[in-house]
């Protein structure tokens, strides 16, 4: 008889004895119903792991479905090879890209340009559906790099290839299923039977993959009006392209051969470009509509100081005079936060804004009264004030920065025709590979890291326990607005993920092995294996990067 050893479920709060070997798929068997929505993996003693997994040594269970942040990651993965596989059933030798995510979905391309039609869009959607009834088992197999770049070599995986080659290893893992290889960065379903709803639409030069939400895994959105977003996505890949650094690969092998210092100057300077440009709409709208201010709207971690900075040195060199006011100064003292379900402070909630004091500061400023603003104090979490009052000239832009910059209930006070929108994100231009996007969330959840650790007294792991909460602000009071934006600007750099690497690291580090938060911690650690780090000291003390790693030249 095998020897047992003991597992505790978090999920029903049991304790088991199981035999040793026994996979997490054959001890969720033994379990009561977890839910509603089929189990996709699950948290080893806070480490995630594949439901494929044999248990050999005591351990507490916590198993997760669609409606956990990383179950989410796991379905999104596992449709992305099913996908992959039905490309590759029918249009065998056409190269296509999984772009960006936009809603709750995948906007995808092929590479060829070609658009398919709507009865390509149908067998594409009947290959997944048939490939889904099919079950096919998803499997991992660890074997040598050099054997995984011949296979990767006969299916065309060059951009696989880059990353491996330059982040080089005597063995690596590759996913099968059935004919299909590939690998995905992170967990997939034990078979691609986990997949239980989807569909498909023409979307611009491509076709949109619709997903369920999280909180609502029942519901699907194929209305994506993301029209403007995906032009400026569609831009910066066009630009990386250009630059070589489609994918991380290819970022590695230009930093292995010493171009990173041109590599920086060349992202410093389309970000100056662009600003630039945003600053000639707002003067010709000064001009055309009397635009007296500007609200540059985000999410957490996108920027939107540094930006608002960088656009009013632009502005001044216009001959306009802007006047910078942070949004968060108007946070209520902490105490006066509105919570969430969870009894947390939601300071993503418009209702954390002292509105009324808002509004009858700007009325007061564009009538050319002199105000006396704000300033909070994140450390105390209370309400400080300026010595010096606040007063707009003739040439006076007023320039806010907030992430509910562009919700109408903000500022009603005043007239849409003078106000010019800004909407700003880190929308992440190079991608793992040609099938596997960088998160945009993770790009900004990094910079945040770094930038809470060194400026606001918080440690990775209040950060990261909180960083639940800011991602539904977001969706709740942000992305809902976005396309109501005259402008938009991606604040993305890049290379910022190869310097934020010496930096986050030793952070993320110190999360113990004890709280849930620590599978994040470990799932970003890993993520940023893949990057070659790049050191902080040919980077601009203007630049956005600077806003997070230290060093600015600006005044926060």
């Amino acid at each position: 008889m095998q020897d047992k050893v003991t597992v505790i479920c978090q999920n029903t709060s049991t304790q088991l004895e199981v035999e040793m070997g026994t996979s997490l798929l054959e001890l969720l068997g033994q379990l009561p119903s977890q839910g509603e929505y089929p189990i996709l993996a699950a948290y080893v003693n806070n480490r995630l792991k594949e439901l494929n997994y044999r248990i050999f040594k005591p351990m507490t269970v916590r198993f997760i479905d669609i409606t956990h942040y990383e179950g989410y990651r796991v379905y999104q993965r596992t449709i992305s090879f099913i996908l992959q596989k039905a490309v590759w059933d029918i249009y065998r030798g056409r190269k296509f890209y999984i772009r960006h995510s936009l809603g709750r979905g995948l906007y995808c391309e092929f590479a060829d340009g070609e658009q398919l039609t709507d009865a390509g869009i149908e067998a594409l959607r009947e290959r997944m559906q048939a490939i889904i009834d099919a079950r096919y088992p998803i499997l991992r197999h660890r074997m040598l790099t050099s054997e995984i770049n011949g296979i990767y070599k006969r299916f065309g995986y060059d951009d696989k290839m880059a990353l491996l080659n330059s982040r080089p290893r005597l063995y690596s893992d590759i996913y099968r299923m059935d004919d299909m290889v590939g690998y995905f960065y992170g967990a997939l379903a034990p078979d691609s039977g986990y997949i239980h709803l989807f569909d498909m639409r023409r979307y611009h030069e491509g076709f949109y993959v619709a997903l369920p939400t999280r909180l609502n895994p029942s519901k699907l959105d194929l209305n994506v009006h993301w029209d403007k977003m995906l032009d400026v996505f569609n831009e910066y890949h066009r630009w990386v392209k250009i630059m070589g650094v489609p994918t991380v690969g290819h970022l590695n092998k230009k930093i292995l051969s010493g171009d990173t210092s041109e590599l920086i100057k060349i992202a410093e300077a389309f970000h100056e470009k662009k600003i630039a440009a945003i600053a000639d709409q707002i003067a010709e709208a000064n001009r055309e509509r009397s635009t007296r201010m500007v609200l540059i709207s985000g999410p957490s971690s996108s920027g939107k100081t540094t930006t608002s900075k960088r656009l009013g040195i632009q502005l001044r060199i216009l001959g306009l005079d802007p006047v910078l006011v942070s949004l968060d100064d108007y946070f209520v003292d902490r105490e006066r936060t509105p919570k969430d379900e969870n009894g947390e402070y939601d300071f993503e909630a418009l209702e954390a804004i002292d509105l009324e004091l808002l509004n009858s500061d700007l009325k007061r400023l564009i009538a050319g009264e002199s105000v006396e603003v704000p300033r909070y104090d994140f450390i105390t979490g209370t309400r400080q004030w300026h010595e010096t009052p606040l007063k707009l000239t003739e040439r006076s832009i007023l320039i806010m920065e907030g992430i509910h910059g562009l919700n109408p209930r903000l500022t009603p006070s005043i007239p849409r025709e003078q106000k010019f929108c800004v909407y700003l994100s880190c929308l992440t231009s190079v991608a793992m590979d040609n099938l596997s996007r960088i998160a945009t969330s993770d790009n900004r959840l990094l910079r945040r890291i770094t930038r809470d650790y060194s400026t606001r007294g918080a440690n990775a792991l209040a950060t990261l326990q909180r960083w639940s909460s800011v991602r539904r602000g977001e969706q709740k009071h942000i992305f809902p607005y976005q396309e109501n934006a005259d402008v938009m600007f991606n604040s993305s750099l890049f290379y910022e993920i190869s310097v934020l690497r010496q930096k986050v690291e030793p952070i993320l580090r110190e999360v113990p092995d004890t709280v849930p938060e620590y599978g994040e911690a470990k799932r970003l650690l890993k993520f940023l294996d893949n990057f070659i780090p790049i050191p902080a000291d040919e980077i601009p003390p203007t630049s956005i990067l600077r806003e997070f790693i230290g060093g600015s030249s600006f005044k926060y």
